[in-house]
């Protein structure tokens, strides 16, 4: 970690240099000037001015005093050699002297880069400026569970490797960084986060480089690849409630290094190019790369598989819309399923001969549960199969609708990946219309996959709460419900289940 002198300061401002720089709109003050600021100088430490900036806006706060990237934390998708862990382990450094007690946790995939990190750190706690604010003995641990940097006031940062389990069983963390982000799983990320400490700062970062198509293969990118989405998506009526930060080049950036245009290419991925970092590095990396990923590590530019795509995209989506049966036809199944705040959507299935026609009938229009049971009971009577999914908040109504002596099925996660399977490769062969309901559109941009079992199998991912899906499910799940009734819809069997009531 260099202390750069003011001549190799990058002087300019992060939102004038990154490819994407997005906050939240409520930060009215920063504790950057209380927690940072005042202990870089005695580590011998100048920021570039688009690295303070990132922790201006990682420690901004409401006027309430709360944290406003409390949420989504700070996302950077930057290449490498660009100084983005350096800038990160100097504020933590200066929090961790400022602030007596803090936790931090850093953990990376690999052990090696774990292991690399730690070194890196400790080069800099063991400088004289520093080493007498460090606790006297074994300052820097290099094995077992305190493997870090501990200070002599109680605070430390803790490294480690997700590979081997690491940050797993921890409690009251303050700051969780996690690197190599193209390799972190929900899955990890969440047994994780419920170490966070709710305390006055409660901040997670997360560092990578674009993913690899291997990584995105196997779903290990996909924390990394929902945030950068939810920040970088044009629907911005749901605030993302984080910080994102992305540095990259053109994607007709050239890769010939003899050429002057990629060296003007660099630059735009690469901030600390031609102030910290010279030809030199930037050229080992190429000439060991393969060039596609000197696109991704080294320009930062992700790759065109990895474009924020919907599993179902809009236009064919679009293309399926139909008027469907006449009005008064009755539907050959139901389907119920409910959004994290409870909001119950249903939906229902035409099946005629080997086609399908979707629509939602209704989205909490109803004053409470029984009033809902009963909208679906007089639409369902005892013939038409309900679905709900057993894992669904919807599934409360099931005993209701049962009272109601209504023919009520509910799945199991193996039915869920049925039901998504059949679904999707019906809209792809177009077996399948709909009525063009705006709220599943809506429930499609935002949707994304979670793996059920080992085979392939997949379900419409319910984790993120600012995604309302349920739309999406009902008519998914709608979907499978009339697949397993044999009888096609006809046309003198009638009922009020196509009358739509939305509010």
């Amino acid at each position: 970690m260099p202390t750069a002198s003011a001549a190799r300061v990058n002087p300019t401002p992060l939102v004038e240099i990154a490819r994407h720089c997005i906050f939240p709109d409520d930060i009215a003050f920063t504790r950057y000037y209380e927690l940072i600021a005042p202990e870089l100088p005695g580590m011998g430490v100048t920021l570039d001015r688009w690295q303070q900036d990132i922790w201006e806006l990682a420690l901004g706060l409401r006027d309430d005093g709360s944290l406003c990237c409390d949420v989504m934390g700070v996302t950077l998708s930057i290449a490498r050699q660009a100084g983005k862990t350096w800038g990160i382990m100097a504020g933590l450094i200066a929090i961790c002297l400022a602030r007596p007690g803090t936790t931090v946790v850093w953990s990376s995939h690999h052990d090696r880069t774990s292991s690399e990190t730690l070194g890196k750190i400790a080069s800099i706690v063991e400088k004289p400026a520093i080493r007498p604010k460090m606790r006297a003995q074994f300052p820097v641990v290099y094995t077992d569970d305190s493997r870090g940097v501990h200070f002599a006031n109680g605070s430390r940062i803790l490294f480690g490797a997700r590979a081997a389990g690491f940050g797993r069983g921890f409690s009251e963390v303050d700051i969780q960084v996690y690197d190599e982000c193209q390799n972190l799983k929900e899955a990890a990320l969440t047994d994780m986060l419920a170490a966070m400490n709710v305390s006055d700062i409660g901040l997670a970062f997360f560092m990578g480089t674009p993913p690899r198509p291997v990584e995105a293969r196997q779903g290990v990118d996909e924390a990394f690849k929902r945030r950068r989405k939810r920040a970088v998506e044009l629907d911005r009526r749901r605030p993302f409630k984080g910080v994102f930060v992305e540095f990259s080049a053109d994607r007709d950036a050239p890769l010939d290094l003899d050429s002057d245009e990629f060296w003007e290419h660099l630059a735009k991925a690469n901030p600390s190019y031609g102030y910290r970092v010279g030809k030199s590095a930037i050229e080992r990396l190429v000439e060991n790369m393969s060039p596609e990923d000197v696109m991704r590590e080294v320009m930062g530019i992700w790759d065109e598989t990895q474009k924020l795509e919907a599993v179902i995209p809009a236009a064919l989506w679009n293309d399926l819309v139909d008027a469907g049966p006449e009005d008064g036809t009755a539907p050959t199944a139901m389907a119920v399923d409910a959004s994290h705040d409870g909001v119950l959507v249903a939906a229902g299935c035409w099946r005629v001969e080997s086609a399908s026609h979707l629509e939602v009938l209704a989205i909490d229009d109803w004053s409470d549960d029984d009033a809902a049971a009963d909208w679906i009971a007089e639409r369902a009577g005892r013939r038409i199969v309900v679905f709900i999914d057993s894992a669904s908040p919807a599934a409360r109504l099931i005993p209701l609708l049962k009272s109601r002596r209504v023919k009520v099925a509910s799945g199991s996660a193996g039915d869920m990946s049925r039901a998504c399977g059949g679904f999707f490769s019906a809209t792809t062969n177009g077996s399948v219309t709909h009525d063009g309901h705006p709220v599943v559109g809506d429930a499609l941009e935002g949707a994304t996959k979670r793996k059920i079992g080992d085979a392939g199998g997949w379900g419409w991912d319910r984790r993120d709460p600012e995604t309302n899906i349920a739309p999406l499910v009902a008519i998914t799940l709608a979907h499978y419900a009339a697949s397993l009734d044999t009888k096609p819809t006809r046309s003198g069997r009638t009922s009020e289940g196509r009358r739509a009531v939305v509010s």
